[in-house]
């Protein structure tokens, strides 16, 4: 896709993903001038991985419809833990090999041009404070609902990265303490364990082996149950699916209440694919929230989806980059 170019400067965001890199231009008010995405290939390694992102790059820029010397910087989304002020992921999990990889410069060196490295999840709230579901908002958590949990907080236009590079991981909040279920991360109890679409899928297959009683979800092999099936049997009327949603619902509805009572903020956003499960999952937890808040943060925040659905990530490491060496407010 490519708009006609707004204001200038425009600046090239790619977000780096374990299986695809997404990437596009855009310009000055965040409109978008192009997007395009793929494949990562992170078992090929860092190098032909850098390759890949720099290759991203410079498709989206001759889609986008202006040229390359108007690009103004570039703004990296990455999953893992990172440093950002050095540059560097540290270990992440999605990019085996990948480890200690200075990455914002060696991704600026091949395309000469300042790079803004930023967490993947803070970058995509970024994009939806900037111009997404979030823009006017003063402040926002957004929780991005797919394999794991990834979030992001903004506050008064700044990112909160926290001391270490590690500032808003609030997929791993605990919200069990007692028999909990174990998280992908290997600690036990985190929000991740019971409302990602894995921990879904999960629940649904132990349900389906303890509870006896008729469900949709059994006439289907267990290998091809996805938290899009369970969201549609439950959509169907099916009694087993329908708890497992509502279930899921009460565990983001804790995690936003957390956020809640630790930040205030405008707005809570739910992005990625499970919101496909539709409104009913959005106003289960907002009943939650309603009974589970203080009561003045539970009558004011805003709970909602995303808007931005696979560009949140690029927008938002594209309009860090403007921020971070623009200056812009």
């Amino acid at each position: 896709m490519s708009a006609v170019p707004g204001p200038s400067p425009f600046y090239l965001g790619i977000d780096l993903g374990g299986t695809n890199i997404k990437s596009g231009v855009v310009d000055d008010d965040g409109h978008v001038l192009s997007f395009l995405s793929l494949e990562t290939e992170a078992e090929l390694g860092p190098e032909a991985g850098l390759d890949h992102l720099a290759e991203a790059g410079r498709r989206a820029v001759a889609a986008s419809g202006v040229s390359w010397d108007q690009i103004a910087g570039v703004g990296l989304g990455s999953p893992g833990t990172m440093d950002l002020g050095a540059g560097m992921l540290l270990e992440p999990p999605n990019l085996p090999g990948w480890d200690n990889l200075p990455i914002r410069q060696l991704l600026s060196d091949r395309l000469k041009k300042a790079t803004v490295l930023q967490n993947d999840g803070n970058a995509a709230a970024y994009g939806e404070y900037w111009t997404g579901a979030g823009k006017g908002a003063h402040s926002l958590v957004m929780f991005t609902l797919g394999t794991g949990i990834g979030c992001g907080i903004v506050l008064d236009g700044l990112i909160l990265e926290g001391r270490h590079s590690h500032g808003a991981e609030c997929g791993h909040i605990i919200v069990q303490m007692e028999n909990a279920r174990r998280c992908s991360c290997g600690a036990y109890g985190h929000l991740e364990a019971y409302a990602s679409a894995t921990a879904l899928v999960k629940r649904a297959l132990e349900a389906l082996a303890e509870d006896p009683a008729p469900s949709r979800l059994r006439q289907l092999d267990p290998e091809t149950i996805t938290s899009r099936a369970i969201a549609e049997a439950a959509a169907a009327g099916d009694e087993l699916a329908g708890r497992l949603m509502r279930d899921t619902a009460h565990y983001l509805a804790v995690g936003a209440v957390s956020l809640m009572h630790t930040i205030d903020p405008d707005l809570v956003l739910f992005g990625g694919g499970m919101i496909n499960a539709g409104q009913s999952l959005l106003d289960a937890i907002r009943q939650d929230v309603r009974r589970m808040a203080f009561p003045i943060p539970a009558a004011r925040t805003r709970i909602e989806f995303a808007s931005l659905g696979e560009e949140a990530g690029f927008v938002g490491a594209a309009g860090w980059a403007r921020k971070v060496l623009s200056r812009t407010p």
